[in-house]
């Protein structure tokens, strides 16, 4: 009775786990360059003294899915989507460099080009971009290219400040950190920038989630969480029969 108790039990947990991996999906179908976590998990033996009897279920890191959101236009001129594959790099609040294809930028009272989280955007040299102010106008070209016109300056004077740092490396090297970036497996030092990864401005890319599967992945989770629990319940009775028929006899 134990195997099936301790199967069903693990089985559970996993299920809880998925919920919870796309109820977060849900709560980001609006998240502009949010890219859906996708659920995965395997049966595993429990070795240890004695026959390996005994089987749980264990998650694995959790992968994404990294097909491209729908392109939504805004004419705002710190907007940019990317086009294709590739990613903007930005600084994480450890100071490492993180890759996120949100494209909603804004420029801080310190003259900072950031995103919506407050993350720092990197541009040539791996350094954050310092735009000085105060300026008139800003705009970002095609291959992320940064350029102002000053205040009290002619309107034909636009000032090249920086280049926006756009990588494209493998999708499949990359893990998505707790602070919703992505990163590099096990690779610490920042990639190279690629001439071939180009901007939309005044468009931003949507989340990739589809509501529509997340409910229905939601749907099936709990009803196979119910089962997990059904058949502890049934397994806590087959004991208590196996215990009156010892006392029987």
């Amino acid at each position: 009775m134990d195997r099936a108790l301790f199967l069903a039990m693990s089985g559970a947990k996993q299920d809880m786990q998925g919920m919870r991996v796309h109820a977060n999906n849900l709560a980001n179908v609006s998240t502009t360059g949010f890219r859906a976590d996708l659920q995965q998990a395997r049966s595993m033996q429990v070795f240890g003294e004695g026959v390996p009897s005994r089987v749980f279920t264990m998650a694995e890191r959790t992968g994404n899915d990294f097909a491209q959101g729908s392109v939504i236009k805004t004419g705002r001129d710190l907007d940019v989507a990317i086009q294709g594959d590739g990613w903007l790099a930005v600084q994480d609040a450890n100071g490492q460099e993180g890759y996120t294809r949100a494209g909603h930028l804004k420029v801080d009272q310190m003259g900072m080009l950031q995103n919506s989280n407050g993350q720092l955007v990197l541009g040539r040299n791996d350094s954050p971009i310092f735009i000085p102010l105060p300026i008139n106008k800003i705009e970002i070209s095609k291959d992320g290219t940064v350029a102002v016109l000053p205040k009290g300056a002619p309107p034909d004077t636009m000032v090249t400040v920086d280049r926006i740092k756009l990588v494209k490396p493998d999708n499949r090297s990359l893990f998505k950190d707790t602070d919703g970036l992505f990163k590099v497996i096990g690779n610490r030092d920042p990639l190279d920038a690629d001439s071939s990864v180009n901007l939309a401005k005044g468009m931003l890319e949507g989340s990739n989630v589809n509501a529509v599967a997340e409910m229905t992945s939601m749907i099936d989770l709990q009803r196979h969480f119910e089962m997990q629990v059904k058949l502890m319940k049934s397994a806590e009775e087959m004991d208590k029969s196996s215990s009156s028929l010892m006392r029987i006899s």
